[in-house]
């Protein structure tokens, strides 16, 4: 078995309409988002032994304050092919891990983290944290996925279970969507 996490970037900052969509910062609400989800994170207890993560400055301000706040440092594999990825090609990169790492944890974005919670978890009717991701994946959502597989490179559809799944909101009800 191996385990994947995904953690889906913090909310990004909208405030410069010229700044390339690649170099949109978190805002006021993404870092304190950022900074809850890492301290849940760890305090979830997986011990990730691998992250790799898009290189956009909203995900990697992501992982430095999610680790910060943590109190764990962490060494992650920067891979460009994450960026605004399909979950095809998220797919693909997760097949290509070292078989030594047990648990990966991917920060990237949506749609392709969504997606590819779709294509891994059947729509059976077993999984309810499906159906939560069915409304929305949002930003600095983390999810944990067993999957049933022994080696990364036979990653397949339907070939995981959704076992934990986490937004800001739950964590802190002023971070979920701002109603005016």
């Amino acid at each position: 078995m191996k385990l994947l996490g995904l953690f889906r970037h913090a909310k990004s900052d909208w405030a410069d309409p010229r700044a390339r969509d690649f170099d949109r910062p978190l805002n006021k609400r993404g870092r304190t988002g950022a900074a809850i989800m890492g301290r849940h994170i760890r305090d979830h207890g997986v011990a990730w032994d691998h992250v790799i993560s898009s290189p956009a400055v909203r995900c990697t301000e992501t992982v430095e304050i999610a680790a910060e706040a943590a109190g764990r440092p962490l060494a992650v594999n920067w891979d460009r092919r994450i960026y605004l990825a399909s979950s095809a090609t998220l797919a693909d990169l997760l097949r290509e891990q070292d078989e030594g790492f047990s648990a990966t944890l991917m920060v990237g974005h949506n749609p392709g983290l969504e997606d590819l919670i779709f294509d891994l978890v059947p729509d059976d009717g077993s999984s309810p944290l499906r159906d939560v991701v069915e409304v929305k994946f949002p930003t600095a959502a983390y999810a944990v996925l067993e999957l049933d597989i022994d080696r990364w490179a036979d990653l397949a559809d339907n070939c995981a279970r959704l076992v934990h799944l986490t937004r800001p909101r739950d964590l802190d009800p002023t971070l979920g969507p701002q109603l005016t």
